[in-house]
């Protein structure tokens, strides 16, 4: 209680200082979207009485999105095949409203060619209101990190009557850092966007291939792909923030071999729906790259001749895709249920234990290397309440956990809540709170390691200052738009035991999430 009363003494002090860090750092973030957003509003403004706009998929986003089907109405709903898919992509080549719509205009040369491009900037900006720990060199401060993104999909039955193949191209651009570090934290990213871009102009994120079989009940992927682009990934996600969620809960990529966007690595994918449209199972085989997120090798994201390759991955994921009725019958009510898990083949050197058996920080010999790793997950989200005035819209629980291998991970397993409200206002259908809470257990190995390094006066792994043991992050935010091109995203978040560390001061950041649909 004395800790949450000092939390909130913090914040209180340091509302007017939390203003002048982050001054800096909010006009260069928000001088590029103030002047679109102004024409944006100006251009395509949309009063209160208008309908919700449509909805589609952003240049930005982190899934794959053949596994996210639109509801479908109750009549349509009979007409398709017992097993069909929801993977007609020639049928689903959608965009949301930008500030260029002509350029994907359904009627225009690019469609009319079977290809969709978009491009779109996002851009966070955080800073923290509580002061860090003294004594570690640590501040409190506030940065700005973003992405513009080109995601370029084409039909190629349209363009060259290929009947069931797609490709897919999206490259991406990163900018700025992340301000959770500036208090000693590097477990989440208080800006998802931060990291593995390369810093660089052009950075390759997934350039792949697509064929759709048997009345689109199979789809084979190959190409430069992402994992948890297509595993352990979902839609609601990235209605937050905080990387704990966004772009998928962060144990999941706890292993440094599992390709996250913005990276990727060859790979075969395969997904199949051979029951019903709603019941998909997929699997394939992504191959592992020494340093993935490092600069020296994936700076630009086209070093492209598998001399890293470590070893292979092959995970596994059934999911169902439910879409509950209201009681007159429409569709109201879709949700995703996933089940998965994941297998290393090659060695991850163990958090205790050497290669004879024994604590390494105590022998001062190397850790030991263990094969075989794994990660499963069991993810949720489902609406439990519908909107009138918004069919988008309504209430979404979600849910999860996520168990890593404990003898090589630093998370050894993560548990996260959260709800999205979209479409509670009348006047503004399209507003959405969200709220979402994290717990993060670290492996005992590595708490044992770090316990023995401690009494030795020894330098603690994964930038540690002190024994870590769990850490907390909850994230509140409200989503509303500017003009039909534009949203912003008030965002706050909590860090209870920031880097898992109980020697750490608990923060509080304040900061927002801007997005702009170009075309």
């Amino acid at each position: 209680m004395s800790g949450e009363i000092l939390v909130c003494g913090r914040v209180k002090n340091h509302v007017e200082k939390i203003g002048l860090l982050m001054a800096g750092g909010l006009m260069r973030g928000l001088f590029s979207a103030a002047a679109l957003s102004l024409l944006a509003h100006s251009a395509f403004a949309e009063t209160p009485s208008d309908p919700p706009g449509p909805e589609g998929r952003t240049a930005s986003d982190q899934t794959t999105g053949e596994t996210d089907p639109a509801p479908l109405s109750a009549g349509a709903a009979e007409l398709l095949p017992k097993a069909s898919a929801y993977e007609d992509l020639a049928g689903n080549l959608s965009a949301p409203p930008s500030l260029f719509p002509f350029l994907n205009d359904s009627h225009g040369w690019l469609r009319r060619h079977g290809t969709l491009m978009q491009f779109d900037n996002m851009n966070e900006m955080m800073g923290a209101v509580t002061s860090p720990t003294p004594g570690y060199g640590y501040k409190q401060g506030a940065s700005n990190a973003g992405q513009y993104a080109l995601n370029v999909v084409t039909d190629w039955n349209r363009l060259a009557h290929l009947q069931g193949f797609a490709t897919h191209v999206i490259f991406i651009g990163r900018y700025g850092t992340t301000a959770n570090r500036m208090f000693g934290d590097w477990l989440a990213h208080s800006q998802e966007t931060y990291g593995g871009g390369g810093n660089v102009v052009v950075h390759l994120v997934m350039a792949y291939g697509e064929q759709h079989l048997f009345q689109n009940r199979l789809a084979i992927a190959a190409g430069r792909m992402s994992q948890l682009s297509d595993f352990a990934s979902g839609s609601v996600f990235c209605t937050f923030v905080n990387n704990s969620f966004c772009g998928r809960p962060k144990g999941a990529s706890d292993s440094a071999y599992y390709s996250s966007y913005p990276a990727s690595v060859w790979a075969l994918r395969v997904r199949g729906r051979p029951w019903r449209r709603d019941v998909y199972v997929e699997t394939g085989v992504y191959f592992a790259e020494e340093g993935i997120y490092a600069t020296a090798q994936h700076r630009t994201g086209f070093r492209l001749n598998g001399a890293n390759i470590v070893g292979q991955i092959f995970p596994v994921e059934i999911g169902w895709q439910p879409t509950f009725r209201r009681p007159s019958g429409e569709l109201a009510y879709p949700g995703h249920y996933k089940l998965g898990v994941a297998v290393e083949t090659m060695a991850r050197s163990e958090n205790f234990l050497d290669t004879l058996g024994n604590p390494y920080a105590d022998s001062g010999y190397s850790a030991a290397r263990h094969s075989g790793s794994w990660s499963t997950w069991l993810m949720m989200d489902q609406r439990i309440k519908d909107s009138r005035i918004n069919p988008q819209g309504g209430v979404t629980l979600m849910g999860g956990v996520v168990l890593n291998e404990p003898r090589t991970a630093l998370r050894d397993r993560q548990i996260y809540l959260g709800a999205t409200w979209k479409g509670f206002w009348a006047g503004r259908p399209a507003d959405t709170i969200g709220l979402a809470v994290s717990y993060v257990h670290i492996a005992k190995g590595v708490q044992r390691t770090e316990r023995i390094l401690l009494a030795a006066g020894k330098k603690l792994p994964y930038r540690a200052t002190g024994l870590q043991t769990h850490q907390e992050v909850a994230e509140l935010n409200y989503t509303f738009a500017l003009g039909r091109a534009v949203t912003f995203e008030p965002d706050i978040q909590y860090y209870h035991n920031p880097n898992g560390q109980v020697n750490l001061r608990d923060a509080v950041m304040m900061g927002f999430k801007s997005h702009i649909e170009i075309f």
